[in-house]
């Protein structure tokens, strides 16, 4: 979290800015307050992309792809503008690091949370598929750890599952970040649900060895692994990685679903002190000089 600068504006909508969150290729995200005094999260998309045309459409896809989604580990959405000069989407503000941000700051996490981690992600990804959706993107980094359990964030490049949107491909680009991607999200094939097990997989391992299973390197690297090599899972903790070995089967048939591992894992849904100290006790919104915490 960093002070707001002078070229930020004060308000977006009805919403005070308060911080700075973050930035991304979308735009950059801001820590606000509405008029009732809630913490909120707010991405506000930077002004080249804003002009164009299919940008903005797949902005309203997100927009309205997050709305439908509801469960306990995805972001609610609060409210939204894609039609503005520069449009925005409000979320409610989740007081955790990202699983990217811990992992680069504490090193991997012990198998206990990486399993409530594995149970919080299959709600939320069941969440998304009964909503006919598929999320696209779910990496280190579009995962919040919370007090009380992971939140999946940024519907950014999900769309619905319908014949005219299945493939992983718009204007011949790829949609998706390395080395997290499913193979066939990678050769711009048809994707699904099980293209998200795959992606949750990789993050699995990632939370658990403190590095992706397909290593790294440039972009053609990493998708020539996740396509045709074996994924590095030999050192994980025998307690997990059965499970993440399921899920990186380069078949999607073979991959469970959603549902399967939650089933399985049940009892190991995320409570209270599911994470570690220190990433437990670092509250970036407790971090922020002159913010009061949201009303309980």
């Amino acid at each position: 979290m960093q002070p707001l600068q002078p070229e930020d504006p004060n308000l977006i909508g009805k919403y005070q800015l308060l911080a700075r969150l973050g930035s991304g290729g979308m735009g950059r995200v801001y820590l606000g307050r509405s008029p009732g005094g809630r913490l909120v999260a707010i991405k506000l998309v930077r002004p080249e992309l804003a002009e164009s045309a299919e940008f903005r459409k797949r902005f309203a896809r997100e927009v309205n792809a997050a709305r439908t989604v509801g469960g306990m580990y995805t972001a609610t959405v609060v409210d939204a503008d894609p039609g503005a000069r520069a449009p925005w989407l409000v979320t409610a503000y989740i007081d955790g690091s990202s699983l990217a941000d811990a992992v680069a700051a504490h090193g991997p996490l012990p198998v206990t949370s990486v399993l409530h981690l594995a149970a919080g992600l299959a709600e939320g990804l069941c969440a998304i598929h009964a909503a006919g959706l598929v999320h696209r993107d779910l990496k280190p980094s579009n995962v919040l750890l919370a007090g009380d359990g992971p939140r999946i964030i940024d519907f950014g490049i999900s769309r619905a599952m319908d014949a005219a949107g299945a493939t992983g491909t718009m204007s011949g680009t790829v949609l998706g970040s390395p080395g997290f991607m499913a193979p066939e999200q990678a050769e711009g094939h048809e994707v699904g649900p099980p293209s998200d097990i795959f992606s949750l997989g990789a993050l699995l391992a990632f939370s658990a060895s403190g590095h992706g299973p397909f290593g790294e390197g440039s972009t053609p690297a990493l998708i020539y692994r996740v396509v045709h090599g074996e994924p590095d899972i030999a050192g994980l903790p025998g307690g997990i990685r059965p499970l993440i070995e399921r899920c990186l089967s380069k078949r999607p048939l073979w991959r469970p679903t959603s549902q399967q591992i939650l089933d399985e894992l049940g009892t190991a849904a995320p409570t209270q002190g599911w994470l570690p100290w220190p990433v437990g006790g670092a509250t970036p919104g407790a971090a922020a000089p002159g913010i009061a915490a949201p009303p309980a």
